[in-house]
């Protein structure tokens, strides 16, 4: 992995969890959105972001979001490797199966990933 896409995985996860314990849900989910499009192609740092992204659906009383996220921890332990949607947020409320754009500047961090 290149230092800079570490870097980035590392802020996104510090970030996360700095929410989670001020109990900042949704600005949690957001680093941890972006921490799920940059660790896609990684089976434990994949299924982290899903697992976190189950703590913060609990703490925000979302079921849609925590039961969402079981499958897909699961899903990413299993098949990370073989195929994922590029870009997709790792959401709940997205479909697990479908691409979604990635921003400029996460297209630059996973460009040697592709």
């Amino acid at each position: 992995m290149n230092m800079e896409l570490q870097v980035a995985i590392e802020e996104a996860f510090a970030q996360a969890q700095h929410e989670l314990r001020a109990r900042h849900s949704a600005a949690a989910l957001v680093w941890l959105e972006r921490a799920h499009i940059l660790t896609q192609r990684r089976p434990w740092l994949h299924a982290r972001s899903h697992w976190l992204m189950l703590q913060a659906g609990w703490q925000l009383g979302d079921l849609r979001e925590v039961l969402g996220q079981i499958p897909r921890i699961l899903a990413a332990l299993l098949f990370s490797r073989i195929w994922v949607p590029i870009g997709n947020t790792g959401r709940a409320r997205v479909s697990a199966f479908v691409p979604m754009p990635v921003s400029e500047e996460l297209q630059v961090l996973l460009a040697p990933e592709r």
